[in-house]
């Protein structure tokens, strides 16, 4: 088998560190400097499920070495988490992490009782937005926008009964 029978049964070694840390670390320095957030979700995703896939190999460390496909699983995972036609990172953040990990579900005390109930139906994005339209509008202003969703909405309610 020579050269290519040794590359084969080692690729997860020749492939993994560029695929799991170089690209990873080079796409997160990027994001750091880039003025989206979504790249930021895709990498501080990636490095949470890398530090769970970390910490997991470390526990179960004496199971998996009975299993000779682990590293070639791992690298499939990592290359899905990584892969920019995948962005397998930001998919399980979508669909798996906001639904059901609740955080900033605080909203500071100097909002009425209703503007918090409001503030706190909203995901953290909206409110975000919301409070710097609060900060620059004035708490009256965001009262005034609630009412009239509430108008539109029991127009719509009634227009459709």
């Amino acid at each position: 088998m020579g050269v290519i029978g040794v590359v084969a049964r080692r690729l997860d070694a020749f492939i993994g560190p560029g695929v799991m840390l170089v690209f990873p670390l080079y796409a997160s320095m990027r994001a750091i400097e880039s003025p989206t957030t979504l790249d930021d979700q895709q990498w501080l995703t990636y490095w949470v499920l890398y530090s769970f896939i970390t910490l997991f190999e470390l526990s179960c460390s004496q199971i998996l070495a009975w299993l000779p496909f682990w590293p070639y699983v791992k690298l499939v995972f990592c290359m899905w988490l990584v892969l920019p036609i995948f962005n397998g990172a930001a998919y399980i953040y979508q669909n798996f992490v906001r639904k059901y990990v609740k955080i900033g579900n605080y909203v500071s005390s100097h909002y009425s009782d209703s503007q918090k109930k409001v503030l706190l139906m909203m995901s953290l994005d909206a409110r975000k937005s919301v409070e710097r339209f609060i900060e620059r509008y004035g708490p009256d202003a965001f009262d005034r926008v609630i009412k009239a969703a509430e108008k539109e909405a029991k127009k719509q309610k009634e227009a459709r009964s």
